[in-house]
């Protein structure tokens, strides 16, 4: 799979599997960018074949219900747009 990166300020691996249509997956995006960090991202509704399967196991393992956004923050797992529980995981 080939994330996007989007660079800023180091806090740990954060992975951000979106769909290109979602608005509370842009607004995530645009949260992360204006907070200034460093993470990842990749729209799952893009993906084919073995890298779309790869993305929703991976997603499965945080977000059973297979929902976007889900975030991965280190090891948690934010599923939705939760502005308050972001800022919190992120310090």
């Amino acid at each position: 799979m080939n994330f996007e990166h989007v660079a800023g300020k180091d806090k740990g691996k954060i992975t951000l599997y979106a769909l290109s249509t979602c608005i509370w997956c842009k607004k995530t995006k645009e949260l992360l960018a204006a907070l200034g960090v460093s993470f990842d991202y990749i729209y799952v509704d893009l993906l084919k074949g073995e890298d779309r399967n790869q993305a929703i196991a991976e997603i499965k393992r945080y977000n059973p219900g297979l929902s976007f956004p889900t975030l991965v923050i280190g090891e948690k797992g934010i599923v939705g747009f939760r502005e308050k529980e972001i800022k919190e995981a992120l310090g």
